[in-house]
């Protein structure tokens, strides 16, 4: 085991404190590379302190997003962590937890959740990397709100997801935005070391590459947007010094990360056409720099959702919900609560083919699960309503005594629950009227072991870039989202079977563990990359340091190619002689 040690005041605590966070020699995140100023020691056991020094040096992987994987609530005497809801917490810590059994580390950075008084500040942040390997950026609730529910969900949320009736352009709510993005630089000067490697999550941090890239010019970064980057007629909507903020920030980047090759070449072309930057093959030289925009399409913990259905408490779980639905058909729809989501169009849908199949009554239930979200937000506290409204409207139209066709809940479910819905349901009904990706396709595709199970998909989503077997629709269409409910119910079960088999062989292959480590490593291939290309590039700068050195020196020699610079190439060696001009200047 190898790890980097400083001599500082608390030489202990730090001894203490790094020991926790070295990574492994079989682990990816390390090179080798010239010191100064450190001492480099190897530890024979986990155990030892350093004894031999060498010439290795380990990166330390720093994940960065808006929330940390915990919320830390206090208590009367304590703070107390929770888990932290969210996709992206579940699919990063599937990775982060094989890096952890393989003998590597990381510190997870992000909002704790909650507004921490200053005097409890330094204990919180040793408690949390100690236990946790998270390291708290410190803002207050009130600073965040207008941060996540302003610029971030009134600006770039709707817009991004082509809903620019929604946007809201508030200066004071992009101000807000610029000043966390900086809170969270400030954060990460404390902690990273130049040649570290940052990955940048998501739209709430679109300016922070850029703001790390001017304070560390070596360090290796990476930003991974989760949802869609939209196409230049939309993004130009943002007010130009925004839209360019927000793309030059990004490409501090060393590589940029989008779920579907749409959105990846959306970005490159929105770069082209505001900044005048063009790329070969989604390679970008940026002030003497490489940088690369990449499709990496997130997969989920594929043995997770697959292995579940044989837990004996969902098995439970799953013959109690058997009895009340008898043998219905069960339909599933859930969703967090967002406008988003299609689930007004999705309900539409429904009523639409009990109006067209009265066959179908009685024997088919829709399960919706709609799962609390940003409730401080009046377009959400609109649409929760309607919801409201639209399900007792369905509900009055077609209930009989004995069925009730629509199941609603306005909840979220922990694991085992969930697990127990996808395994009941016979028909997912996932219709977005755009999404990113769209985890909750992947999920129920992977929880169905027994590969019975029909997947209805808007075509709007990225996951219908990979789950081609699914049944695509149009969102927008109510129509349609209403034939193909029909369609799904009545497939033939070796159907199901084949298609489902051939979406599982394919999330079985790419994983969230393969998603991040394909991302990890194509972002060392492009540090490698620019490491080469600086190492050979004169640049402006160094090229006026040469020139005055040069002018302030009292003795000069120059040192010159001969072919090609004195006398021009030429295909004989013997005939490359110097001609009267040059022969003068001697």
């Amino acid at each position: 085991m190898y790890c980097l040690l400083t001599r500082t005041e608390n030489w202990n605590q730090e001894v203490a404190f790094l020991w926790k966070r070295i990574l492994w020699i079989n682990n990816p995140f390390w090179c080798t590379m010239h010191l100064k100023g450190v001492e480099i020691s190897r530890c024979d056991t986990e155990n030892s302190l350093p004894t031999q020094p060498l010439f290795w040096i380990l990166i330390m992987l720093y994940v960065v997003s808006n929330r940390l994987p915990v919320t830390v609530v206090q208590d009367k005497v304590d703070y107390k962590f929770l888990p932290s809801s969210g996709g992206l917490v579940s699919g990063l810590s599937s990775y982060l937890q094989s890096l952890t059994e393989k003998g590597g580390t990381y510190t997870w950075v992000g909002w704790p959740g909650s507004t921490i008084k200053d005097r409890h500040k330094d204990d919180l942040k040793a408690t949390l990397l100690s236990e946790l390997y998270a390291y708290p950026v410190f803002l207050s609730e009130k600073e965040m709100d207008k941060f996540y529910f302003g610029f971030c969900n009134r600006t770039i949320w709707p817009l991004f997801h082509y809903l620019p009736s929604y946007v809201s352009y508030d200066a004071e709510n992009w101000d807000s935005y610029q000043y966390v993005n900086e809170v969270y630089f400030q954060t990460l000067r404390e902690i990273v070391r130049p040649d570290d490697l940052v990955w940048v999550q998501d739209y709430h941090l679109m300016l922070l590459p850029k703001l790390l890239r001017q304070h560390f010019p070596t360090l290796r970064i990476g930003f991974f947007l989760h949802i869609p980057f939209p196409s230049y007629e939309i993004y130009r909507l943002l007010p130009r010094i925004w839209g360019r903020d927000i793309l030059e920030g990004l490409l501090g980047a060393d590589l940029l990360g989008f779920h579907t090759h749409d959105y990846t070449q959306y970005f490159l072309r929105c770069v082209l056409r505001i900044l005048g930057y063009e790329h070969n093959m989604g390679t970008l030289i940026i002030n003497e720099r490489v940088v690369k925009a990449d499709t990496f399409p997130i997969g989920i913990d594929f043995d997770r959702f697959h292995n579940a259905a044989h837990d004996h408490a969902i098995q439970h779980e799953v013959n109690e919900l058997r009895k009340k639905f008898n043998d219905a058909k069960v339909i599933l729809s859930i969703d967090r609560l967002d406008y988003t989501k299609g689930i007004i169009n999705r309900l539409r849908g429904f009523e639409l083919f009990l109006e067209n199949n009265p066959d179908w009554h009685g024997r088919v239930v829709l399960l919706a699960v709609v799962v609390p979200s940003r409730v401080g937000v009046e377009h959400y506290q609109l649409m929760k309503r309607q919801i409201d409204e639209l399900v007792g409207k369905i509900n009055g139209r077609f209930s009989r005594i004995d069925w009730t066709p629509i199941i609603y809940q306005y909840r979220s479910f922990t694991f085992e629950p969930l697990m127990a819905l996808y395994s009941i349901s016979d028909v997912a009904l996932v219709t977005p009227l755009r999404d990113g990706m769209n985890l909750i396709a992947k999920e129920y595709v992977s929880a169905k072991s027994n590969k019975r199970g029909v997947l209805i998909l808007s075509e709007m989503a990225g996951a219908s870039k990979e789950l081609g077997e699914a049944l695509l629709i149009n969102p927008n269409n109510i129509e349609e989202i209403a034939t193909t409910i029909k369609e799904a119910l009545e497939i033939p079960e070796a159907e199901q079977i084949r298609r489902m088999e051939s979406m599982q062989s394919r999330l079985q292959r790419y994983t969230i563990i393969r998603w991040a480590t394909d991302f990890i490593n194509e972002l060392h291939a492009v540090v490698k990359e620019r490491d080469r290309l600086s190492a050979k590039m004169l640049t402006a700068e160094l090229k006026k340091q040469m020139m005055e050195d040069f002018s302030a020196a009292r003795r000069k020699i120059l040192f010159l190619d001969y072919d090609g610079t004195l006398v021009p190439f030429t295909g004989d060696p013997q005939a490359a002689e110097p001609d009267d001009e040059l022969r003068s200047m001697a």
